[in-house]
């Protein structure tokens, strides 16, 4: 039993750029990489195996073909998506559908809850979470009369932040910052609002009637639970916990027991490095610590971001 490394999956956006390549060495395809997949099981972005005796293998076909690695958990689909995101540009206002909502409407697909750890951003730097309308009506009429600036809220942010973006909550990411998103398998979005730019020539297609139908009036902030702590491990701090996923921040200063004590954990270096069970790990590498491993010894100096399922 090994840690499993994937090669992440590049996105080229209108709003991306080339700090990925910079900050952690990527092989980017382009200076407008907006993201990187950098554990993902999607059909839009598979990842591959790069190590042991999986190597070559899809996520999707791993996790078909050897269940018993992610503690034989049920379900058709790979639960869970890491990515970075890299904003050059702002990113459209949008919102993602509920599971309901989702699996009548576009396929049978998951919904999307995803939450965000700010790895990097300007000074002075917002971000886009939540609107103002009080009712649906009010909701409707901000949209359709374009009075953006009275709809959306934006507060400021600084590296090391953390959002919780539950179905329904209108949200944006805004020029000039990096985050690693912890998210559900699915890439649906609804845009609300796409600032009328255009991409060859076009504006970008928008989803204006789905996201009536789904933002949440009012808009309601996610309660924090960072304080709980669902892991054995005393040097996780857990950013949050939700239906489908809790995350955990690890700050590694020396020698600590990693113990396996979740079906399977997503692991994202973000600071630093480290040797765990043998291996060098350093910033910017994306692993699976799958079931059945047993507990290790980590050392080092390391940033970790750590997503697990219930």
């Amino acid at each position: 039993m090994e840690l499993l490394f994937l090669k992440p999956v590049f996105k080229q956006m209108i709003w991306g750029g080339n700090r990925m390549r910079e900050e952690y060495g990527y092989d980017i395809p382009g200076d407008d990489t907006g993201e990187c997949w950098a554990i993902s099981a999607h059909p839009n972005g598979d990842g591959e195996i790069a190590n042991g005796e999986y190597a070559g293998m899809k996520l999707s076909e791993l996790f078909d073909k050897h269940r018993e690695l992610f503690g034989n958990i049920e379900g058709d689909k790979f639960p869970l998506l890491t990515k970075i995101i890299d904003a050059k540009g702002d990113l459209s206002i949008q919102v993602h559908p509920n599971d309901a909502y989702a699996a009548e409407h576009e396929n049978g697909s998951l919904g999307k809850m995803e939450c965000w750890y700010i790895l990097d951003c300007d000074e002075d730097a917002t971000i886009i979470i939540g609107h103002n309308a009080k009712t649906k009506d009010e909701l409707v009429d901000m949209i359709e009369n374009k009075r953006w600036s009275e709809f959306i809220r934006e507060i400021p942010i600084k590296k090391g932040d953390f959002f919780q973006i539950n179905p329904g909550c209108v949200h944006a990411i805004k020029a000039g910052t990096m985050i690693l998103e912890s998210q559900q398998n699915s890439d649906i979005t609804y845009r609300v609002y796409d600032y009328d730019r255009l991409q060859n020539g076009k504006p970008r297609e928008l989803h204006v009637k789905q996201s009536i139908d789904v933002i949440e009036v009012p808009f309601k902030p996610t309660e924090d639970d960072s304080g709980k702590q669902q892991s054995a491990n005393t040097w996780f701090k857990q950013l949050i916990t939700c239906e489908y996923y809790t995350v955990w921040k690890a700050e590694l200063k020396g020698k600590e027991t990693l113990i396996q004590d979740q079906k399977f954990l997503l692991a994202s270096v973000i600071e630093g490095k480290a040797v765990m069970d043998g291996i060098e790990v350093k910033k910017g590498d994306h692993f699976i610590i799958p079931a059945g491993m047993k507990d290790m010894e980590v050392e080092g100096e390391a940033t970790f971001i750590f997503s697990a399922v219930h």
